[in-house]
C-alpha cells in the first residue's frame, strides 16, 4: 500500500473524480507553491469506485472557489495541528478568468489574443462571457 503521510497543517482536497487532480493542479497554480503537494491518482472510493486526491503541506491561502465549478463533490478539507479544523462548502464562483473560453467568434476574446476570458454566473446560475453575454454551454471541448 502507498504511504503519503498525514499532514500537520495544510490543505486536503478530495473527492476528485479520477483522471482530473491534473487539471486542478494546473488551474491552482500549485506549481508555483514552494510546499510539498502530493497527486494521489485512482484511489479507491466506496462512493465513487476511484477517485484523486490533493494534499498541500503547509500554512497556504490559496482561491479554492474554482472547485465549486468544477465538480461540487469535491470536499475541502482544512488541516491544522494534524485534524480537520474546518469543512469548506463548495459555491458556483460569481466570476470564472480565463477557466473556460467564449466560443462566440465575433467576441474580443476571439480577436485578440491578449484579452482574459471572464464569464460572470448569472441569477439563473449560467455563466455568460463579460463582454459580449455569449452564455456558457459546457461541451467536449473547454
Amino acid at each position: 500500500m502507498l504511504n503519503i503521510d498525514s499532514l500537520q497543517n495544510g490543505i486536503v482536497i478530495d473527492h476528485i473524480k479520477a483522471g482530473t487532480s491534473m487539471m486542478i493542479y494546473d488551474l491552482l497554480d500549485l506549481g508555483e507553491l514552494d510546499c510539498c503537494v502530493a497527486i494521489i491518482k485512482n484511489a479507491r472510493s466506496e462512493k465513487f469506485g476511484k477517485k484523486d486526491i490533493i494534499k498541500i503541506d503547509g500554512d497556504i491561502d490559496i482561491d479554492l472557489e474554482i472547485l465549486g465549478f468544477i465538480d461540487s463533490s469535491i470536499t475541502v478539507n482544512i488541516i491544522r495541528r494534524g485534524v480537520i479544523a474546518e469543512k469548506k462548502e463548495l459555491e458556483l464562483p460569481k466570476k470564472l478568468k480565463n477557466v473556460i473560453q467564449c466560443k462566440n467568434p465575433r467576441c474580443i476574446t476571439s480577436i485578440e489574443e491578449e484579452v482574459d476570458h471572464i464569464f460572470l454566473l448569472g441569477g439563473d446560475k449560467k455563466y455568460r462571457c463579460a463582454y459580449c453575454e455569449q452564455e456558457f454551454h459546457p461541451g467536449p471541448s473547454r
